[in-house]
């Protein structure tokens, strides 16, 4: 009996196995969403997508964070049929409608008001003990950063004005406890949280809940946006992902993502930043926009407005081009090198 044979019929631990064989890593199944760009964010490439894991979507108040959790929650939901959706609910502030909004069916749905941090914990970890790898279940928590934790809402109720110290701590052993569970049992989970701006002369967005959730994500996103006007009415909002964590993607990766009242998250938004950067469309005259062929380096096709890059004749043929694809997972992917720095910091200055 070789040592590796004898080492692994040794232990008393489920689910040891040799590296290379191991279905933590080899068999981890992806969710792609129907948003490119939201895969790139997700995995660096554009037919990549959600995986089990903890994701942090994280920004100020109206910054679509839920808007963002349930595109994602949705196309798990449609690529398991027999999946179900855990909601934990601490804002109140999604309706029925919003669900279905996203097509999603709230007959799929087990919602779970909470009041504090210690109840999420204790329901979420009972959940999660219940459930066997074959069960099909993406959970959702709006929010973590409006959870108060059990002692500030006794204080409250006995009136007591101090200082609380434990938010942090259970937060913290909250996603310590839970994120074995989700790897082992390929369970996405998506946590809404919010940010704060820290004190000084050049101050930065810092995820509230403490350290805790930074160590325990596998991606964690600032969401930040600038108005969307025609003329002076504002028609919706272009967002920047902020990849401040992430395993699979490139730490301050900046993903353009728009918006708009009408249409709801825009499909093919911010491919247009991407493939001009990378030479595969041009702008051969202002407001205009044209593609180039990949072979000859010739531009083809009619010139289109920029409105018309949303839709999908644009981009039918350069989602299949393998040259352009390989160009998003070079740009993006945390195992490959940049061949273009792309700067989208003047979007948010405005």
């Amino acid at each position: 009996m070789s040592i590796m044979a004898k080492l692994k019929k040794n232990s008393k631990v489920s689910g040891t196995s040799v590296l290379s064989q191991s279905e933590f890593f080899n068999e981890k199944e992806i969710t792609t969403i129907d948003v490119p760009m939201l895969n790139v964010a997700l995995s660096g490439r554009v037919d990549g997508g959600l995986t089990s894991g903890l994701t942090v979507l994280a920004g100020p108040s109206k910054h679509f964070k839920t808007s963002f959790a349930l595109k994602m929650a949705g196309a798990f939901l449609d690529a398991n049929p027999e999946a179900v959706m855990l909601f934990y609910d601490s804002e109140f502030g999604s309706p029925q409608s919003y669900f279905t909004n996203f097509g999603i069916d709230t007959d799929r749905v087990l919602h779970t008001p909470v009041m504090n941090v210690e109840e999420l914990k204790f329901d979420l970890i009972g959940q999660l003990e219940s459930l066997d790898k074959e069960d099909k279940v993406i959970i959702v928590i709006d929010s973590v950063g409006n959870l108060a934790s059990k002692k500030e809402l006794e204080d409250a109720i006995n009136e007591k004005s101090v200082a609380d110290m434990s938010r942090a701590k259970a937060l913290k052993g909250l996603f310590r406890m839970t994120t074995p569970y989700l790897t082992m049992k390929s369970i996405p989970l998506i946590a809404i949280n919010h940010t704060y701006k820290e004190i000084g002369l050049f101050p930065k967005d810092i995820v509230s809940g403490g350290t805790g959730i930074y160590y325990s994500a596998d991606n964690i996103w600032i969401l930040g946006r600038r108005q969307n006007k025609t003329g002076t009415e504002v028609t919706g909002y272009d967002f920047i992902v902020n990849v401040e964590k992430s395993r699979m993607v490139k730490e301050k990766s900046k993903i353009p993502i728009s918006v708009s009242w009408d249409g709801g998250i825009e499909r093919y938004s911010g491919l247009l930043d991407v493939a001009l950067a990378g030479g595969f469309v041009v702008k051969p005259s202002n407001g205009w926009y044209q593609l180039v062929d990949t072979e000859s380096g010739e531009v083809v096709g009619s010139k289109v407005r920029q409105k018309d890059t949303l839709e999908s004749e644009f981009w039918s043929d350069l989602l299949k081009n393998q040259r352009f694809l390989d160009f998003v997972q070079n740009q993006y992917s945390i195992d490959r090198r940049s061949e273009v720095e792309l700067d989208f910091e003047e979007a948010l200055e405005a």
